[in-house]
């Protein structure tokens, strides 16, 4: 009789919950831009996350801009995990920002932080 070995999970790749960055800059800096985008994925690095895509807005204050709109899109698509944000200032001000936290918070997904306090669950 052939002996086969038994497939262990551990030692096959598991892809982590799918996350969406989004970095709010004061004007176009490929640099600073570069920077955060780094520090995001090296928190979904650390938190087993994989990172789908990054979407950055300029200081406008609309709250649906087109980058925030872009990424509530991609929290509506089943599997995605949440949002992950340098810190609550990348959301905007006070006002601006609960208003994001709260659009992100009705598609019951989780918002975190990679300084600060992470946001409660969403779900």
């Amino acid at each position: 009789m052939k002996h086969t070995s038994a497939r262990i999970t551990e030692r096959h790749p598991i892809p982590g919950p799918l996350v969406y960055g989004y970095l709010r800059l004061p004007a176009p800096n490929p640099a600073r831009r570069q920077a955060l985008t780094w520090a995001v994925r090296a928190y979904c690095d650390q938190h087993e996350l994989v990172l789908g895509a990054v979407f950055t807005d300029s200081l406008t204050p609309a709250v649906l801009s087109a980058a925030f709109a872009g990424l509530l899109d991609a929290l509506a698509v089943e599997g995605s995990y949440g949002v992950v944000t340098p810190s609550t200032a990348h959301l905007g001000g006070r006002r601006l920002g609960q208003e994001r936290t709260g659009l992100i918070a009705v598609t019951g997904r989780r918002l975190m932080l990679v300084r600060g306090t992470t946001a409660a669950a969403t779900r």
